[in-house]
């Protein structure tokens, strides 16, 4: 029997979000591939086999969530850890008292939050004890694994990828919260409209939206409004949250996306992820990098005014600053779009460059050399160099690469925009060059 708190007015006590934290695999929304009916990680559950395992999701997925299940559902002692704010000494003390535990028949999950801010060293302190059974190892990350997680305690580990909650999942986590008495809001109401908004603003983040429809429900409370609204929804968003972490794995997957969208010719596509990042705090100036260099990657001579365009928004943005110069910056995202692409020059210096490595130092021919002194030309060097601007066409054929590239076709323009007038060019020179040397014209 306990006691009544004459402070307690019978109100369920803590954050919605932890009151609500799912107690059973049923529980959990969106996250069907790991624990619905038949999924793997549902199997071993409930044949109570748990490996090892590091689960992979973003920000309000239910990592923590599914943790806690997974031990609550086999009879594991449970201990959470940080590895914000704890280090190898609480390791070791951990599973001093998990090898306790062990001889008592009973298993310790050892759930490590956030296990990517360990370093390599803090992470090998992991390894003989996953190895020799000690603890079940039960690692959440919101960056991809395969970077920031040690090769050696990913081999002995499985991964299991949680999805991002879209909407609709959302949705029905704040259904559930309005509709629990026990632990949840019931019986305050909200219209369609606000719960849409809470859902759409989550971003994927049950946590966040249940916070927000905590405070919403307050707001209401103050109000008197008789539930939440639309209205009560906007006053305690306030300005939206961008998912963009400028070191993580989402500020990779942004800028490839920016990247190909240009790469694709697709100027909507592209507005919208540059808009994504200009919004979510990136520095202009790595978008304007990333925008020189595809200027020559993906587009070279097919429209040699790219790179300048490019150069003009960085000078642009520098001398008007934010707001005002965004604008420049989206021209230029606009004109590399729609431009005609070409990476005949990327893929011919990457081939130089592969020469370069693979050959020894290669002489350059006597006859381009220069020839300041007169021992250098008693020896040869610039004998027979033809210059070009003495013959009619300005064009003489001779080489120039050294003989054991002789024939080598690094640049190999396409026929879109201006590499078109290149390739024209370059086959008129070839014609020059049969008919010089004495060949045969095709």
């Amino acid at each position: 029997m306990t006691t009544g708190d004459l402070f307690d007015d019978g109100a369920p006590q803590g954050p919605l979000a932890d009151r609500m934290r799912p107690r059973t695999p049923d529980e959990i929304r969106g996250q069907d591939h790991l624990v619905g009916p038949d999924a793997p990680l549902r199997r071993l559950i409930e044949r109570d086999q748990l490996p090892s395992m590091i689960l992979w999701g973003p920000p309000g997925s239910g990592k923590t969530t599914l943790a806690r299940v997974i031990a609550a559902s086999t009879r594991s002692r449970f201990v959470a850890f940080s590895a914000v704010t704890a280090g190898v000494k609480e390791v070791r003390e951990i599973v001093a008292r998990a090898r306790e535990e062990r001889r008592l028949g009973r298993r310790t999950v050892f759930f490590v939050d956030e296990i990517h801010r360990f370093n390599k060293a803090q992470q090998d302190a992991f390894l003989p004890h996953v190895e020799d059974g000690t603890v079940v190892l039960i690692g959440a990350t919101t960056e991809n694994p395969s970077f920031e997680v040690n090769a050696a305690l990913l081999s002995r580990a499985r991964v299991f990828t949680l999805n991002p909650l879209d909407a609709k999942v959302i949705r029905q986590v704040l259904a559930d919260a309005l509709a629990d008495a026990e632990r949840g809001l019931a019986p305050l109401k909200a219209n369609d409209e606000a719960l849409d908004m809470i859902s759409n603003a989550a971003e994927g983040d049950a946590r966040r939206a249940l916070n927000a429809l905590e405070m919403a429900a307050s707001a209401a409370a103050v109000s008197n409004a008789g539930g939440v609204t639309a209205q009560t929804v906007r006053d305690v968003l306030g300005r939206k949250t961008l998912l963009y972490d400028k070191r993580g794995e989402e500020h990779y997957n942004i800028i490839s996306a920016f990247h190909k969208s240009l790469r694709g010719s697709d100027p909507q596509a592209s507005l919208y992820w540059l808009a994504r990042m200009m919004a979510s705090g990136e520095h202009p100036h790595y978008i304007l990098r990333r925008m020189i260099r595809f200027a020559s990657e993906d587009i070279g001579n097919a429209d040699p005014r790219a790179l300048s365009v490019a150069l003009s928004a960085r000078e642009s943005y520098d001398f008007l600053g934010s707001p005002e110069g965004d604008l420049a910056i989206a021209q230029a995202t606009v004109y590399l779009a729609v431009a005609p692409k070409s990476n005949a020059v990327y893929a011919a210096y990457g081939e130089a460059l592969q020469d370069v490595r693979e050959q020894p130092n290669l002489p350059v021919p006597l006859h381009i050399r220069n020839a300041p002194t007169d021992l250098m030309k008693n020896l040869g060097y610039g004998k027979g160099y033809h210059y070009a601007h003495d013959d009619p066409d300005g064009y003489i054929p001779q080489t120039y690469l050294p003989d054991n590239l002789q024939g080598r076709d690094y640049y190999r323009p396409t026929d879109r925009g201006y590499e078109k007038h290149i390739h024209a060019m370059m086959d008129w020179w070839e014609s020059l060059r049969r008919q010089k040397t004495g060949q045969e014209t095709e």
